[in-house]
């Protein structure tokens, strides 16, 4: 029997503990039957499972787009994109599928319409060199709120960004 130091037993329940506060995305690419993938985000970590499936992870405050997409033999079957705020061990969270163990969901879209016209915004923010990391939680909830309600969202300003940055900084 081998013993272990008293040390490396508290730090492998440390790292333990650490991948507690890691929200964990599975991603899959079957080319013109399952696409699954991150538009945007700063993952933490990554595991490989297989060629066509792989794993990230977001720290907590991350935020990240993930995309779903899948067809059969008579056309796409689901068209899907959520962006999610990963969240800590203590924090409350909404279960999504394929993120463990899930997040506060800011947009839930479904429908391939309305999933364009969020990458098409996504692509804005882009051009203003701004990262979509970065854009302000609610502008996210805005733009599910109006699309849900099959109205157009504001675009993202500079000005707002701004103010969400000096907001940002002032919150303990």
């Amino acid at each position: 029997m081998t013993q272990r130091n008293p040390s490396q037993i508290s730090d492998t329940a440390a790292a333990s503990n650490s991948d507690d506060f890691i929200t964990r995305v599975e991603l899959t690419w079957v080319a013109k039957k399952i696409e699954h993938w991150i538009r945007f985000g700063r993952p933490s970590c990554e595991q490989l499972l297989h060629r066509s499936r792989k794993v990230v992870g977001f720290t907590p405050d991350t935020i990240f787009a993930f995309v779903r997409w899948a067809s059969n033999d008579y056309g796409t079957i689901i068209s899907r994109i959520d962006i999610v705020r990963a969240v800590g061990r203590a924090e409350v969270f909404q279960t999504l599928p394929f993120v463990r163990p899930g997040g506060e969901i800011l947009l839930r879209i479904d429908g391939w319409p309305k999933v364009e016209r969020v990458l098409h915004l996504i692509d804005a923010i882009e051009v203003m060199k701004l990262n979509p990391v970065d854009v302000a939680p609610d502008y996210w909830r805005h733009v599910h709120n109006r699309l849900t309600a099959n109205q157009e969202p504001r675009a993202y300003t500079i000005e707002q960004h701004r103010a969400w940055l000096l907001r940002r900084r002032t919150q303990p």
